[in-house]
């Protein structure tokens, strides 16, 4: 094994957040507070940790406190290190991997559930219904060379032709095809922002779209929620003072808060981003799963930019089957076409058959789809909802109308974010999403994200387990029957 990314003093330091206030000695506290890192997802595996001496310097301990540290975390199996090539964080042999679902382990003593994934299974029998056609259709394709870095022209269509039919006119031209949300943030990142550019975000906000600012040099500047959602009055100050480049957000059944912004709200952030000169990327990827038949949705965000500076991203993930890996940018036709241009350094284009099945996804079974697709997230919010109010009743939440994850408050006297997070995928099984995954600088420790996307009797099971964990976490119960490693 060997490292494939590195992380800095200075932002080790600012994600290790208050470790000092452990219990026990230092050196220990340290390494519990690395250890959650790992196990929490914040500091992937096979990253190189600093320099043990460059560490203390800013940490603030000595070096035999560091030194120490890193030792017992090599002793724990989470600390890799080679004479000259550094330390690198690991997970001790055996220790379960977060896997889709609820899948079997070695030991037979019961499996993982990984909650850390807001995505559903597939949407069956549509998706093999789609690829189906799409093969059928695939002849006419071969014949070419298959590179097309705008996308599939009849696929670049059916997603214009989906915002004219939300009320928002657009044409192909506007509609570039990427390799799912991800490759739609990425590519516009490379274009939009350079290093140390300012980018404004919600707090919280979507961990992988914080990851890839981060691993693009940008800064992030949160932009705290009012209890019930959006405020103008942050965001106008945050526009103004910091003046990023950028402004990222999720209007759209907010991952992983679930709110929705209204239609008033939109109309004021693209004003105060056109004054202030910041260019708005929207998060659409979970617009289509409203669970509330009875209200309207809002207008997309873009329908209140006169002058076609807001850019939307999409994903057939969330609606269709996140394996598809296919997106979009709907943006001004030039910044398309610049894109498309520079693309070929990255990813050069999506797969023709996925986009063929999306196409056919879009144009011939969308309103089956997504009734289909909504009652069973619905049934899941609801079974997540109950088991979590019956087994963990001092967490407090609000049940969203849409999205697929819970924002969950733990402090009740109990276990902060991150150690449950740590507690429940060492001990117990689950692999869950804290609160600092999804801010910056190591902030809502308070929080977990529960996403509601698995079936009801894995999300019950689920719920039975980090209730398990909490509770020792607390000192108030051993892992016992429920133990995986």
């Amino acid at each position: 094994m060997s490292a494939r990314s590195s992380i800095g003093a200075t932002q080790l330091d600012r994600a290790l957040g208050g470790w000092q206030q452990r219990r026990g000695p230092a050196y220990r506290a340290l390494a519990g507070s690395l250890r959650t890192l790992v196990l929490d997802g914040r500091v992937p595996v096979e990253t190189r940790l600093p320099a043990e001496r460059e560490l203390c310097a800013v940490l603030g301990v000595s070096r035999t406190t560091v030194t120490a540290a890193y030792e017992l975390l090599r002793e724990q199996g989470f600390l890799a290190s080679r004479r000259g090539s550094g330390s690198w964080t690991a997970l001790p042999p055996g220790h379960p991997l977060p896997a889709a679902g609820l899948s079997p382990l070695p030991n037979d003593r019961g499996g993982v559930i990984d909650l850390g994934v807001a995505a559903m299974s597939a949407a069956e029998p549509w998706i093999g219904r789609a690829m189906a056609a799409a093969c059928a259709e695939l002849p006419a394709y071969t014949r070419t060379h298959g590179d097309f870095p705008a996308g599939l022209q009849v696929l670049r269509e059916a997603v214009a032709e989906r915002f004219v039919q939300r009320g928002l006119p657009t044409t192909a031209e506007q509609i570039m095809i990427t390799s799912g949300a991800a490759g739609a943030l990425t590519l516009l990142l490379r274009a939009l922002v350079g290093p140390a550019d300012r980018i404004a975000v919600e707090s919280p906000s979507y961990a992988n779209a914080l990851q890839a600012i981060r691993f693009h040099g940008g800064r992030a500047v949160p932009v705290p929620f009012e209890r019930d959602g959006w405020s103008m009055d942050a965001w106008a100050r945050a526009l103004r003072e910091a003046a990023p480049t950028v402004a990222y957000v999720i209007p759209d059944f907010h991952n992983p808060t679930g709110l929705l912004m209204p239609d008033q709200q939109r109309r004021d952030l693209v004003a105060l981003a056109r004054a202030t000169g910041t260019q708005l990327i929207v998060d659409e990827t979970m617009v289509e799963l409203s669970l509330d038949d009875s209200a309207p949705m809002p207008r997309p965000t873009a329908a209140f930019d006169r002058s076609g500076s807001v850019i939307t991203i999409g994903s057939a993930g969330k609606t269709f089957w996140g394996g598809l890996r296919i997106g979009w940018i709907r943006a001004a036709p030039d910044l398309i076409r610049r894109i498309a241009g520079d693309r070929a350094s990255l990813d050069v284009c999506s797969p023709v058959v996925e986009q063929l099945a999306v196409r056919h996804l879009l144009t011939d079974c969308l309103p089956e789809v997504l009734a289909f697709q909504r009652q069973r997230v619905r049934e899941q919010r609801d079974a997540l909802v109950a088991a979590v109010r019956r087994e963990l009743p001092g967490w407090t939440f609000r049940v969203p109308d849409g999205g697929l994850s819970l924002w969950v408050r733990t402090e009740d006297g109990g276990i902060s974010g991150s150690a449950l997070a740590a507690t429940a995928a060492q001990s117990f099984g689950v692999w869950i999403g804290s609160g600092p995954r999804f801010g910056v600088d190591g902030v809502l420790e308070r929080f977990v994200r529960l996403p509601f996307a698995q079936p009801v009797e894995v999300s019950q099971e689920a719920v039975r387990r980090l209730a398990a964990a909490r509770a020792a976490g607390a000192g108030a119960a051993a892992p016992g029957e429920f133990s995986l490693l």
